[in-house]
């Protein structure tokens, strides 16, 4: 007969193989499952902590956002006050300076030159006796020009290439 390795297996009593052997190790106390079962232990602690400590960071980042939100509007208000302060601050100014242009155009008035001429500086219009005429002669003092001056048009860019290409030949 032929070595077959298929039947090695095979049992040739009609009883079933026992599913549970009738020896039991003794197990150690400090066998590997005892730490994986404080492995275990330290991991479902760790599980339980990672959705309290998400919930804090989830939390305080709402606070950051919520914050940065705030104080950015903070900003926003206190621009906004500044420009209307600076806006106030403005119309003061064209009001004072429109009354002091019309305090200039009143003062520009020549009656009211004349009475500040006669109170503060204390002048007086001139009698006829203060005036003297001058006769001039009636001769031109303006001397004709000795060079002829000669006026040029302007001539754009392409005209004065094609003048200056003309003169070459």
């Amino acid at each position: 007969m032929a070595y077959n390795p298929a039947r090695v297996g095979y049992q040739y009593e009609t009883s079933p193989r026992k599913l549970k052997p009738e020896y039991e190790p003794k197990k150690n106390p400090y066998s590997k499952k005892k730490r994986s079962t404080l492995k275990q232990k330290k991991t479902k602690e760790k599980r339980k902590l990672k959705p309290k400590a998400r919930a804090i960071i989830y939390i305080l980042a709402g606070f950051t956002i919520l914050f940065a939100i705030s104080y950015r509007n903070s900003l926003i208000t206190e621009n906004f006050n500044n420009k209307e302060e600076l806006k106030q601050e403005l119309s003061v100014l064209q009001k004072e300076n429109a009354q002091l242009q019309i305090n200039i155009q009143n003062s520009l008035n020549l009656s009211n030159i004349e009475k500040s001429a006669n109170s503060k500086l204390g002048m007086q219009k001139l009698d006829d006796t203060q005036k003297i005429y001058v006769s001039l002669p009636k001769k031109d003092y303006v001397e004709p020009a000795s060079e002829q001056v000669v006026v040029e048009e302007e001539k754009n860019w392409f005209e004065s290439i094609i003048e200056k290409i003309t003169n070459l030949f």
